[in-house]
């Protein structure tokens, strides 16, 4: 390529006998008119250096007229990607895959090319070009919704995501686009592989991140969970889309906020501090909904309760929290008498249910059985109805400190290896530094108050928590 951005001419005959090593370099001396379908795939099949091949690839002519080649078939109507195979071709058939999924005049790939590249390409070769994999990914999105069956996407993108980054750790643009399909679909099952792996590496080398794919992700892996009522994992991935740290709120960390509160009185019975680094603005909006108020009636105010869930029940349905909702007002009484059993040691089923709001004290009996049969509580009910509450019995067994000290010992090695990372990273050391001389003027600012005192969508589902 020359300094105004076309083709070089091509290469002297001394230099253009070719070799398989050179073949790659030497077919993007090409000029523009030159470049065909044909004389791409040549490209592709005989060329020995990924990197180069890429490269060609990336050049061989101007953007507009490259995806149209890449797009295009054969003479004789024959498919280039018959010709190729994921194992060898990888970079030639992800660039075809995609330019073909996104041109609208071409013929759209069959699903056994997508499925077929998408379980055997080689990871090494494909991350050469991570904008044609966010490509590929958006692509089988939208081929799926093209054949009015969405979740045709998830088995290709479930293989794209397992085999593309290094570790499931590694954040990357597949993530959100899979976990929204499989939250659009309720295919949420298909979810629990990736979202069993913590987010711990971001790559921009990797793939072409911005914030909100970050935000979409977490958000879409609560809900998942959430469905799927695992509830400390749902806590957790929604705290993190609502405090990830950014110059302005946004609208799904509002939306993450609500569903975050909503989990935690379903799970705790209660609601835990924000997290210093949620946006300040998120919770002055957050105490002006009806869920804040839902929240700080929540378990013992049952008749409120139900009055603002009477009142909101349009606003809550329209926001798809209603399920979430109906599940912590359920639950309600349960942590009502939790709550009791830390301040008395005995009470009547009749006293119980006043304090619960339940009138029927066999409703009553049968709900302080169901939590000592759950061991949610340690209480004797005796002939007369009387509840005698007790501290429950501390138990360990072996297997659960083993388990306690092997997740201990791997976030040890985590936290060690993330800051050795951080203490290579430039932009750490400048600030680390620049923070320390500022200190000799005064003293630091505690980052506690760097929000003030806390307090004791773009993008949103359209699914309920039944």
């Amino acid at each position: 390529m020359n300094q105004s951005g076309l083709p070089t001419p091509p290469p002297t005959s001394a230099t253009s006998a070719t070799n398989p090593a050179q073949s790659s370099s030497n077919a993007a001396g090409q000029s523009a008119s030159d470049v065909s379908l044909g004389s791409i795939v040549t490209t592709i099949t005989s060329a020995s250096s990924p990197s180069q091949l890429n490269q060609y690839l990336r050049s061989c002519a101007s953007k507009d007229v490259r995806e149209v080649l890449l797009a295009s078939i054969l003479p004789g109507s024959q498919d280039p990607l018959t010709l190729l195979n994921a194992r060898d071709h990888t970079l030639g058939m992800l660039y075809i895959l995609s330019a073909r999924l996104h041109t609208v005049a071409s013929d759209k790939p069959s699903r056994h090319h997508i499925e077929g590249f998408c379980r055997d390409f080689i990871p090494d070769h494909a991350r050469l070009a991570p904008d044609r994999v966010t490509l590929l990914a958006t692509g089988i999105r939208q081929f799926a919704e093209v054949e009015g069956n969405p979740k045709l996407a998830i088995a290709p993108l479930s293989d794209l995501l397992v085999k593309y980054p290094p570790t499931l750790s590694h954040l990357t643009t597949i993530h959100p686009i899979f976990l929204t399909i499989c939250v659009a679909t309720r295919h949420f099952t298909a979810a629990i592989p990736v979202l069993a792996h913590s987010i711990t590496t971001i790559d921009l080398s990797l793939s072409d991140l911005t914030y909100h794919d970050n935000l979409i992700y977490h958000y879409a892996g609560g809900i998942a969970l959430a469905a799927l009522k695992n509830w400390s994992a749902a806590e957790e991935l929604f705290e993190i889309c609502a405090s990830s740290p950014g110059s302005a709120a946004s609208a799904i960390q509002m939306e993450a906020l609500k569903k975050l509160a909503l989990v935690q009185l379903i799970y705790r019975g209660k609601t835990s501090p924000p997290s210093k680094y949620m946006h300040p603005i998120l919770m002055r909006l957050f105490k002006a909904t009806p869920y804040s108020s839902f929240m700080n009636a929540y378990p013992l105010q049952r008749d409120y309760l139900r009055t603002i869930v009477a009142n909101e029940q349009q606003l809550f349905a329209n926001e798809r929290t209603l399920g979430l909702i109906t599940q912590a007002l359920d639950r309600a009484p349960r942590w009502a008498i939790k709550k009791l059993t830390t301040t008395y040691l005995t009470l009547h089923l009749s006293d119980i249910g006043r304090e619960v709001g339940i009138s029927d004290e066999n409703e009553v009996k049968s709900l302080i059985l169901s939590m000592i049969e759950c061991s949610e509580i340690s209480a004797e009910l005796s002939a007369d109805g009387t509840v005698s509450f007790s501290d429950p019995p501390v138990k360990f067994e072996k297997t659960d400190v083993d388990r306690v000290l092997a997740q201990a010992q791997q976030q040890d090695a985590l936290l060690v290896r993330l800051e050795k990372e951080m203490e290579r990273n430039r932009e750490y050391l400048t600030k680390a530094v620049k923070s320390k001389d500022d200190a000799g003027w005064g003293p630091a600012m505690d980052e506690d108050g760097a929000f003030g005192d806390r307090p004791p969508s773009n993008w949103v589902e359209d699914m309920s928590f039944s």
